[in-house]
C-alpha cells in the first residue's frame, strides 16, 4: 500500500499539482475490474476489487493502478496460475497502469452522469500503447463514480497465446471498471 501512494503522488505531481484545492483530488484503493474472455470453447472470467485510481479534477488528470497478482476468478486454479505464469507473466510485470488526461472538461454536476473521454497510455505487460477509454462519471455525496467499458486485444501488449488452446482464449478481452472516488483528506490536511 506504501508503495502505490508513492506512485500515485507521483503521477499526480507529474500533472502538475499534487494538491489540488477545494478536494479536487479524488482517491480510491478499492476500485473493482473485471474481465471476460469469451472464446469458441471456453468463457473466463476473473475480476479484482483492489484497483487503485486517484483523478485530480484541476488539472483532469488521472491515474489507475492494479496489482495483476490481485486478480481471482477463473475456471480452476490451473487456469489461474498459467494467466499469471504464462500470458500476464506476473512476477515480471506486477502492475497494469493506465495514466494520462481528460478530454472534456468535467461538468461535475451532482447527480447527472456524463461521458467524458480519458485518453492516456495503457502500460499491460510491459508493453505502452497509447488509448482513449470512454467513461461515465457522475458526482454525487461528495464522490465520484466512475464506470466504463471497453475491449484490449492481447496482440497489442504482445501476450501470445499458444495455437493448442486459441480456441479457448479469446483475442479480444472485455473489460469493465467501476470505482467510487472521494475526497483526499491527506491532501486537505496539508493545505491547511
Amino acid at each position: 500500500m506504501h508503495a502505490f501512494r508513492i506512485v500515485l503522488f507521483a503521477c499526480i505531481l507529474f500533472a502538475g499539482s499534487l494538491f489540488a484545492q477545494e478536494n479536487q483530488v479524488f482517491i480510491t484503493e478499492n476500485g473493482r475490474i473485471d474481465f471476460v474472455s469469451d472464446a469458441p470453447l471456453e468463457i473466463i472470467k476473473a475480476g479484482s476489487g483492489e484497483l487503485k485510481a486517484a483523478i485530480d479534477l484541476k488539472n483532469k488528470t488521472f491515474i489507475f493502478v492494479l496489482d495483476n497478482a490481485s486478480f481471482e476468478g477463473f475456471n480452476s486454479q490451473l487456469q489461474q496460475e498459467h494467466f499469471h505464469e504464462n500470458y500476464i507473466e506476473t512476477k515480471k510485470y506486477p502492475k497494469t497502469v493506465f495514466k494520462g488526461k481528460i478530454i472534456e472538461d468535467p461538468q461535475w454536476k451532482k447527480g447527472e452522469t456524463q461521458t467524458v473521454r480519458a485518453k492516456g497510455i495503457l502500460d499491460l505487460h510491459g508493453i505502452q500503447k497509447e488509448r482513449i477509454i470512454s467513461a461515465e462519471i457522475s458526482y454525487k455525496d461528495e464522490n465520484i463514480y466512475i464506470k466504463s467499458d471497453f475491449s484490449i486485444f492481447l496482440d497489442d501488449h504482445q501476450i501470445r497465446i499458444p495455437k493448442v488452446v486459441s480456441r479457448k482464449i479469446a483475442p479480444e478481452i472485455k473489460v469493465k471498471v467501476e470505482a467510487t472516488l472521494s475526497p483526499n483528506i491527506t491532501s486537505e490536511k496539508q493545505q491547511n
